[in-house]
C-alpha cells in the first residue's frame, strides 16, 4: 500500500454524482487528492493499492453498500478515519454505521465547510495516535485500546501477540465481549485476568485511561511471570497436588485435560477437588478458579463495592 507523498488524500465512496461532484470540488479547493469508489466492492479494490488518510463514506450502495464496506474496512485497516455521508437521518441507521466502524455521521445535504473542519480534525486525531503507537512500539509496551463494546481498535505487536493468544485460549466467550462486560470495573481499579494454558502464564489488564469518547487504553502486566502452584499451597493451605489441580482448573481445563497434564486419572482430580473445595471455601468449579485467580494476582481481581455484575 502507498500515499500521495506530502498531500492529504480522501477516498470518497459514493454512486451520487451530484454528491461526487460537490465533495470532489470543496476538497480540491482544499489542496486535498481525492479518489472515487462507486461502491465498497470498488472501495476495497482501492485500499487494495493506495491508503488514504480518511474516508467518506456513502450508507445506500450497490454490490457492497457503506455499513458492509467499513465492517471489512476495519478488520484491514482499524485506525483509518471512517466518516459517513449520507441522506439518511433515522437513529437506526446512525447506531449502525458507528457499530460498523464508523467515526462520525454527517447528513446530507453537506456544507463543505464543516466537511472540511471535520476531516482535519479526524485525520489530526489519528496521526497523534499513530505517532504515539510508534513510539510505544520502540519501547516494547504492552498496551492495547479498546472501545466499549470491547473491540480492540489497536495494539502494539507485543500486546497483539498476547491477544492472540488469549482468543485462542479462552472458552465460548469471545475476547471483546470480556473487555466490554470488564471496563467498568476495569475504570474502579480491578484488573483483568486471562489465562494463558499452555505457558502457565495469567496476562493481567489493567484499565490506563480514556484518550476519547469511546477509546479506552490498556495495559498488560507482567506477561510472562509463572505461576507456581507453591503460591496457592502456601495461601490457601492445600496440598501441593491439589495446588497443581487448581492452577490447572484456573486456566479453564476439564478434569481430562487436567489428568492428561498431571499425569493422572480423571477420577482422580475429581477426588483432589473434592477434597479441595471445602478446604477453600469453593462449592463449584467457577468460585474455585476465582479464588485461585485472586490469590495469583494478589486479590486485585473482583467486584468494586457495592456494585453488581460479573468480570
Amino acid at each position: 500500500m502507498q500515499r500521495f507523498k506530502d498531500k492529504t488524500t480522501v477516498l470518497v465512496v459514493d454512486d451520487s454524482p451530484d454528491s461526487l461532484s460537490m465533495v470532489n470540488l470543496a476538497l480540491d479547493e482544499a489542496g486535498i487528492a481525492v479518489l472515487i469508489a462507486l461502491n465498497g466492492q470498488q472501495a476495497m479494490n482501492v485500499l487494495d493499492k493506495i491508503t488514504p488518510d480518511i474516508i467518506l463514506m456513502d450508507a445506500i450502495m450497490p454490490v457492497m453498500d457503506g455499513f458492509e464496506c467499513a465492517s471489512e474496512i476495519r478488520k484491514r485497516l482499524p485506525l483509518i478515519p471512517i466518516i459517513f455521508m449520507t441522506g439518511l437521518s433515522e437513529v437506526e441507521h446512525i447506531v449502525r454505521a458507528f457499530d460498523a466502524g464508523g467515526n462520525d455521521y454527517i447528513i446530507k445535504p453537506i456544507h463543505p465547510e464543516e466537511l472540511l473542519v471535520r476531516i482535519r480534525q479526524h485525520i489530526n486525531s489519528t496521526r497523534m495516535l499513530i505517532e504515539a503507537q510508534k513510539a510505544l512500539d520502540s519501547l516494547r509496551q504492552y498496551v492495547f485500546c479498546i472501545d466499549n463494546r470491547g473491540h480492540i481498535l489497536w495494539a502494539t505487536p507485543e500486546a497483539q501477540t498476547l491477544l492472540d493468544q488469549a482468543q485462542t485460549e479462552t472458552d465460548s466467550i469471545r475476547l471483546e465481549e470480556r473487555f466490554s462486560r470488564w471496563l467498568p470495573n476495569g475504570q474502579v481499579g480491578h484488573d483483568l485476568a486471562l489465562p494463558l494454558s499452555k505457558q502457565a502464564t495469567v496476562l493481567t489488564v489493567y484499565y490506563f485511561k480514556q484518550t476519547e469518547e469511546d477509546e479506552y487504553l490498556l495495559k498488560i502486566q507482567s506477561p510472562t511471570v509463572e505461576i507456581d502452584p507453591a503460591i496457592l499451597e502456601q495461601k490457601l493451605a492445600i496440598t501441593y497436588r491439589e495446588a497443581e489441580v487448581l492452577l490447572w482448573l484456573a486456566h479453564g481445563k476439564t478434569n481430562r485435560e487436567i489428568a492428561g497434564i498431571l499425569e493422572m486419572s480423571p477420577r482422580t482430580v475429581n477426588k483432589h477437588l473434592e477434597q479441595m473445595f471445602p478446604k477453600i471455601g469453593a462449592d463449584n468449579r467457577t468460585v474455585a478458579a476465582s479464588v485461585a485467580i485472586q490469590i495469583i494476582l494478589g486479590g486485585r481481581i473482583g467486584r468494586p463495592p457495592n456494585q453488581e455484575g460479573s468480570v
